[in-house]
């Protein structure tokens, strides 16, 4: 069951607000009846028009997407930098991503138009990891990679517990590449921790998303989930073990 403007919205005839409107002003019917009310849910079986037309609902869809640097994370941006729908123009649904990678950070990122789920991936209280691979500035001490695995205070909180692992030294450049894994989703998390203990990102990806990975995608590239991936998300999800 879905509130009423909410699966106007989805079907993609006008937004969300807009559909409101419609509600309150009598325009909209359910089962054959008027429906003034805010408030009321629908199932897949209710019949909805708006205007006296049948509503159209969308089909559910479930994308990963291999997310170049240099792109925004966004349906749209007003300084017309491209996002990352531009990469779809073939799917027709009105698709949005779950979460965020920052403009300069590439890597794996899932979208859908499907409200629940993403809600469900994006609370912090369901863990799902997110594990990120990040060319940084320096050569973190032990006592560095024991901090990040603790947490790291930032000025939003502490983080909660990492995994982090060394991954390569470049003693002679001064470079190191470091693996990260975290379930939350402070903005620009990974670039922050990795700063506040000295080691300043110059390259990040997110390598994966609990289970899933880049593997056979270039950069722009994307693929939709199988049903399966989407019930293994869901129950990772809900039984707040986001490992992957």
């Amino acid at each position: 069951m879905e509130r009423l403007q909410k699966v106007i919205a989805h079907s993609g005839i006008t937004s969300r607000r807009k559909a409101e409107e419609l509600i309150l002003e009598g325009k909209v019917k359910v089962n054959g009846k008027i429906v003034t009310e805010l408030g009321i849910k629908v199932s897949p079986n209710d019949k909805v028009e708006v205007n006296e037309i049948p509503l159209e609902r969308e089909e559910k869809v479930y994308i990963v997407m291999y997310k170049p640097r240099g792109v925004i994370s966004a349906v749209k941006d007003d300084k017309n930098r491209k996002v990352v729908t531009d990469f779809l123009p073939e799917i027709k649904e009105r698709v949005y991503p779950i979460g965020r990678l920052d403009y300069d950070t590439s890597g794996l990122l899932l979208l859908t138009n499907d409200g629940d789920f993403a809600n469900l991936l994006m609370h912090p209280r369901y863990e799902i990891n997110k594990t990120y691979v990040a060319k940084i500035k320096g050569i973190p001490t032990k006592q560095a990679m024991r901090q990040l695995e603790r947490g790291i205070k930032l000025e939003d909180g502490v983080t909660a517990p990492a995994k982090a692992k060394l991954l390569s030294v470049d003693k002679k450049a001064q470079k190191s590449i470091i693996e990260l894994t975290i379930h939350e989703g402070k903005n620009r998390q990974v670039r922050r921790m990795l700063e506040a203990i000295g080691h300043p990102v110059q390259k990040l990806k997110r390598e994966y998303y609990a289970f899933l990975n880049l593997h056979g995608l270039n950069a722009g590239e994307s693929r939709e989930l199988s049903p399966h991936e989407v019930k293994q998300l869901r129950a990772l999800a809900q039984t707040g073990t986001g490992q992957q």
